[in-house]
């Protein structure tokens, strides 16, 4: 079986790339997916296809709502959701897509440093594992894909 893996949130350090190197390592048999993560891109997806707009704020509404297609549609398909907190942005896309995936009973890993643990304490209540590390994820993934745990054989 192939497990379906939603990465979610910050975009400004390679954690996806970490992660994906790790299930390319260890074989697992895990497609990841993850939001469109080219910043500018994704601010203007709306306006790029729709129309420019004069207001900011319709500005960002129509690329939210365009965003929201592919988010939800990978979240619903997902079969584990993995939402990072990264240190120096607030990632508010992050803590909605965590909602979601809670609110459709997905499996959610949370990734943040312990300096976050008060402000996400309602999110690392909802999420069944909560790591600092993308090597963390990767083992959660070799664990639930494979039964395999390091340091233990059959």
């Amino acid at each position: 079986m192939d497990w379906a893996v939603y990465l979610s949130g910050e975009i400004h350090t390679d954690w996806r790339e970490e992660i994906a190197a790790g299930v390319k390592a260890a074989d697992l048999s895990v497609r990841l997916y993850a939001p469109v993560t080219q910043h500018e891109a994704s601010d203007d997806c709306g306006v790029a296809i729709l129309g420019a707009e004069d207001n900011k704020f319709w500005h960002d509404h129509k690329g939210a709502k365009i965003n929201a297609i592919r988010t939800g549609t990978l979240i619903r398909r997902a079969d584990i959701v993995v939402v990072r907190f990264g240190e120096k942005y607030k990632q508010w896309n992050a803590a909605f897509d965590a909602g979601i995936a809670a609110a459709l009973g997905k499996p959610l890993i949370v990734m943040h440093e312990d300096a976050h643990a008060h402000a996400l304490k309602e999110i690392d209540a909802v999420a069944l594992a909560v790591v600092k590390t993308p090597a963390q994820v990767v083992d959660i993934l070799k664990y639930v894909t494979k039964g395999a745990l390091a340091g233990y054989t059959d």
